[in-house]
């Protein structure tokens, strides 16, 4: 039977009866929700006018008959077709009606044009339709079968004149981002643990994120522009940070339950580490597409005017949330879940240095206009503190190439290095920095001497952090995540000759910085915080801070140790390797 319904005929009745009591994003609110969903509505109507009366009444007679192909199983069967499999039942027909056989036996024809014209519109009208949380798997399909639809229309003119030239379709596909978004970003965390939702939630958002790329150009700067030329940039700026942002959250809340199945023996070790690693990995690659577009000057511009991100604080919540990530105790030891995580927090610290260094903006000037952005950088300020004590007190900079397999834990040291150089040169924040920076400082130059210097003093360094660029596949994402939704057997996840169309291992690319330059880069960045903590200028700085950070520094040498009362007396050696340190370091700099 030739596949004739573009949307499902209940999608249809519950979108016709849908009386707008969704809670709609933002403080733009119902009448944004109106407005779109006003636009989404007359597009459904016009689709389903199309039809017919004719076709209408034939759906109502086989939705009861339970003889109609329904559309939702064409999705779900396709989806799991790889694009060079489609291609290959494309050339054995020439009207675009493919036949497959279903789980039941039965052959099924469906009509690729008809199926790929209609998608997008069906899954807008699923999201707003009754029962979303139940939706979110099918949610997925259509994803991946839309991923797919712009993988065929390069090598299919019919299908590219309907999915790539068409601009109705182009502002559909638009419309189904935004709306994916702003419902991810709204997921009630709460009533979905002990679900793999987590997993479904983190695949959804990259994998709607990618469709732009597919869609729209490979090249950074035309998606940007594109989306800069929609009316609707600013609500995609707020739900795509907030939709990440959710994720990560659920990542949490999933390393919690991946670390009671395995005290419980639900989950080996093993699988519970990949799955894991996957579900962190579709996190790093919507960072990863945010840092892209961040890295557009004119998106970057607009993002900084964008009031609710900036100056209220929505990037730096991110931002916070990323940072707080812990590692359970099972995952301390995994290779894999330690370096994923380092790359999240070295890619959102990389994207909020995208901001901090923009020209002709004072981004920490716009968030010291607000008290909860405020508090949001002291803690963020806290928090790279916490990673250059831990990470330079562990001496861990290193490659990890184990066994000839690379393990990239991202720029995290370098960009917190970069962040506290800022922070320490702005007014609105250097008070903060020094008073909480000291100890931070008394540590790593208080070193034995030859260990400082072979760290800080020369460019011949052994070992530096690695970093790497997800070379993310849509397709096998969803994939994966449809494989850990349906509870598959471990055995198949723990296997190490998983199918190429499933392998969830993504990360290549690797573009580690040259030890010569990381390790001038890394000493600079010291040296300028140094500097610019005991800098003086008369004209801008109050008498009381002339050599505030000394005073604080050498205050900081005399306080009393963490589990006693009395005072201690001066460390004369410790002092004087600090003295030693300093003099080799500002003698580095000036060669």
């Amino acid at each position: 039977m030739k596949t004739t319904s573009l949307i499902p005929y209940q999608v249809l009745v519950n979108f016709a009866s849908y009386d707008l009591r969704w809670p709609w994003y933002g403080s733009r609110g119902q009448e944004e929700g109106i407005i779109i969903y006003k636009k989404v509505s007359m597009l459904v109507q016009e689709v389903s006018s199309d039809k017919g009366k004719k076709s209408k009444k034939f759906k109502r007679k086989d939705i009861k008959e339970g003889r109609m192909f329904e559309f939702i199983s064409a999705i779900e069967e396709l989806s799991a077709i790889p694009s060079k499999e489609i291609t290959k039942l494309l050339k054995e027909t020439d009207n675009f009606i493919v036949q497959l056989e279903d789980a039941k036996g039965c052959l099924r024809k469906i009509d690729i044009e008809g199926l790929a014209s209609s998608l997008p519109m069906h899954v807008i009208a699923v999201l707003l339709s009754d029962g979303r949380s139940e939706c979110f798997l099918h949610l997925l399909h259509g994803v991946r079968l839309l991923y797919t639809f712009s993988d065929l229309a390069t090598r299919h003119t019919r299908l590219e004149q309907i999915l790539l030239d068409d601009v109705r379709y182009s502002e559909q596909l638009m419309d189904l981002v935004i709306f994916m978004l702003i419902v991810l970003a709204q997921c009630d965390q709460e009533k979905l643990v002990g679900t793999s939702f987590p997993v479904l939630h983190a695949a959804l958002v990259a994998c709607t994120f990618f469709l732009l790329t597919g869609y729209i150009s490979s090249q950074w700067q035309d998606v940007a522009n594109v989306l800069l030329a929609h009316p609707k940039v600013d609500i995609f700026m707020d739900v795509a940070f907030d939709a990440v942002q959710a994720s990560v959250r659920l990542l949490c809340m999933k390393l919690t339950m991946l670390q009671h199945d395995i005290l419980c023996n639900s989950f080996s070790l093993s699988t519970s580490e990949k799955i894991a690693t996957y579900t962190c990995q579709q996190c790093e690659a919507s960072l990863q597409y945010l840092l892209a577009l961040c890295q557009q000057k004119l998106f970057r511009d607009r993002l900084l005017k964008n009031k609710e991100l900036c100056k209220n604080g929505g990037i730096l919540s991110l931002t916070c949330t990323i940072l707080k990530i812990n590692i359970p105790a099972s995952f301390k030891e995994s290779l894999d879940v330690v370096a994923a995580i380092s790359r999240l927090k070295a890619r959102v610290l990389s994207i909020l240095l995208q901001l901090c260094e923009a020209e002709n903006f004072s981004y920490l000037d716009e968030v010291a206009g607000s008290q909860k952005s405020l508090q949001l950088a002291k803690s963020i300020t806290m928090e790279i503190l916490d990673i250059l004590k831990a990470g330079f007190k562990r001496e861990t900079i290193q490659v990890g190439d184990f066994a000839g397999k690379r393990y990239p834990k991202g720029l995290l040291l370098l960009n917190s290095l970069r962040l506290a150089d800022i922070f320490s040169d702005d007014s609105n924040f250097r008070s903060f920095f020094m008073a909480n920076a000291v100890h931070v400082l008394n540590e790593i130059l208080a070193v034995p001497h030859q260990v400082f210097l072979s760290n800080w003093c020369t460019v011949d360094m052994q070992v530096a952090e690695d970093d790497a660029n997800l070379d993310y596949d849509p397709f096998a994402s969803a994939c994966m995540a449809v494989i850990i939704q349906r509870g598959v057997p471990e055995s198949i996840l723990s296997s190490p000759y998983l199918p190429h169309e499933i392998n969830y291992s993504f990360h290549s690319n690797f573009n580690g910085m040259h030890l010569v330059t990381y390790a001038q880069q890394r000493t600079s960045y010291l040296i300028k915080i140094v500097a610019n903590l005991h800098c003086f200028v008369p004209s801008f700085c109050e008498e009381g801070e002339r050599n505030l950070f000394l005073k604080k520094f050498y205050g900081w040498m005399l306080m009393e140790t963490s589990d006693s009362y009395l005072k201690q007396p001066l460390d004369v050696h410790k002092a004087a390797t600090i003295c030693e340190n300093l003099c080799s370091l500002s003698n580095f700099a000036a060669s």
